[in-house]
């Protein structure tokens, strides 16, 4: 794998980074059998001899973007890759839109270098937002046109621009990716507006789209968004320890620009519309199904940052950090990534109703199982992005910066159980994210936040015994 000089580590820091991965990779091997798996997988993980993730035996990896690198357009990719969208373009070439989790603070950490020395770059009315009238913010998407035969990137550009803490998002039936801000900053002192907004990202378009706020959507720390291709209900999720999830009914399914509904589930028959946490009272039996309902919310532009407390009192249920959510065939999954009594996460699958959104849908409700709580850290710990392989197992990315603990990528079985399919090793330990698969099932992309680096990992999939 080739870095670029201009790697946000630099030339320097970037080669010590490396000669150390000898020294890391023997610390790791302490550690190697520290996690636990509950069905086989794909068996034992085996050293990565470059330091950085270590994969089962048959797979492997290519380093396919890094931060710093200079991309198409001229500007540098920005660092703190977080979630990520994978679209088929033709039989070889994928498109991944990706987002930065890049906060105010990290401004220089942006596609603009240094002192922002490329900001002339860019055209100015295409960014959503400035720091001080002047800087553009740093986060938002790039795009990445990526080619499955020959392991080249071709081409990769800013696409979204001027936004704040893009952390997941999610995928649209049309081609199209739906970016998450997870922050409810305020217009002020440091930013020109009001952030924690849903922005969509067409896949195919070149250059920096116009940046227009989903408003419907709801402002509140998003983090991740999917969409039910049967009916074009957007389900969305919020990362606080008392969030609510959601679900937004579109006036036009097409474009969400044209507002709709936005709602909050409750569970019937359940204490002021239930509590999923399982922490201070078990409430919600693993494995167990409980039928929902949805609560209607107003003023979701939420200027005091209470939309969550008001729609819990009118019945909605508490989630703890809701995280990714993917739909895959009829039914959606979506991670909590501290919620149980263990405080190590869950994840939740909801079956819409067959009139989800409908008239009739209270006699027909849709269903809430908790999928799986981790009893043990070692076997899961904190699950955050998650995508659906095509052989329908829910491949997790873990997210607990620890100095004990590696973060590691899941599989979790139709059964629930789970296994393990990869471990970082790099060093910080920083957490896996934007896991996404080609079309063609053959290649899982996935980033690891630090030190800013896109993967492309293959192998023989269908090898899993579970």
């Amino acid at each position: 794998m080739t870095f670029s000089r201009r790697g946000f580590l630099g030339a320097t820091a970037t080669s010590l980074a490396f000669a150390a991965f000898s020294a890391r990779a023997q610390d790791e091997a302490l550690e190697a059998e520290t996690y636990l798996n509950e069905v086989q997988g794909y068996g034992a993980l085996v050293p990565d001899p470059k330091g950085m993730i270590d994969l089962p035996p048959g797979f492997r990896y290519q380093v396919i973007s890094q931060a710093g690198e200079t991309m198409s357009d001229g500007l540098l990719v920005p660092g703190k890759a977080d979630g990520m969208g994978c679209f088929g373009v033709d039989a070889e070439r994928v498109l991944l839109v990706r987002n930065h989790e890049l906060s105010v603070s990290d401004i220089y950490n942006g596609a603009f270098g240094l002192g922002e020395r490329l900001i002339d770059r860019i055209d100015r009315s295409k960014v959503w937002d400035f720091q001080n009238g002047q800087r553009p913010l740093p986060g938002g998407t790039t795009t990445q046109l990526y080619n499955l035969k020959t392991g080249q990137t071709e081409r990769q550009h800013l696409s979204l621009a001027g936004s704040l803490v893009n952390c997941c998002g999610g995928v649209t039936p049309w081609g199209s990716w739906l970016t998450c801000e997870e922050t409810t900053i305020e217009a002020g002192l440091e930013v020109g507006k009001d952030h924690g907004w849903v922005f969509e990202v067409p896949s195919s378009h070149v250059g920096l789209v116009e940046p227009v706020a989903l408003k419907g959507l709801g402002r509140f720390k998003h983090e991740a968004a999917c969409i039910d291709p049967r009916t074009g209900v957007v389900y969305l999720t919020e990362d606080v320890a008392d969030g609510l999830f959601y679900r937004f009914l579109p006036n036009d399914r097409r474009d969400l620009a044209k507002g709709g509904r936005l709602q909050a589930l409750g569970l019937i028959d359940a204490p002021e519309g239930g509590d999923t946490r399982n922490q201070e009272e078990k409430s919600f039996p693993i494995g167990g199904w409980k039928a929902a309902h949805w609560i209607d919310l107003d003023g979701v532009d939420n200027p005091y940052d209470d939309l969550r407390r008001r729609g819990h009192a009118k019945g909605a249920a508490i989630f703890c950090r809701g995280e990714g959510v993917f739909f895959g065939q009829g039914e959606l999954y979506f991670a909590c990534t501290a919620g149980g009594a263990a405080g190590s996460g869950q994840i939740f699958r909801y079956v819409p109703s067959a009139v989800e959104g409908q008239a009739g849908e209270k006699d027909r409700p849709g269903k809430l199982q908790l999928f799986v709580e981790s009893q043990n850290d070692r076997v899961l710990d904190y699950a955050d992005n998650l995508v659906v392989a095509p052989w329908g197992h829910v491949i997790v990315c873990e997210d607990r910066y620890s100095d004990t603990l590696r973060n590691h990528l899941r599989g979790v079985t139709p059964q629930g159980k789970i296994y393990t399919l990869a471990r970082n090793v790099f060093t910080g330990n920083s957490e896996f994210a934007g896991a996404c698969f080609s079309p063609d099932g053959g290649t899982l992309f996935v980033n690891l936040q630090n030190p800013g680096v896109t993967l492309a990992i293959t192998g023989p999939w269908a090898s899993v015994k579970a």
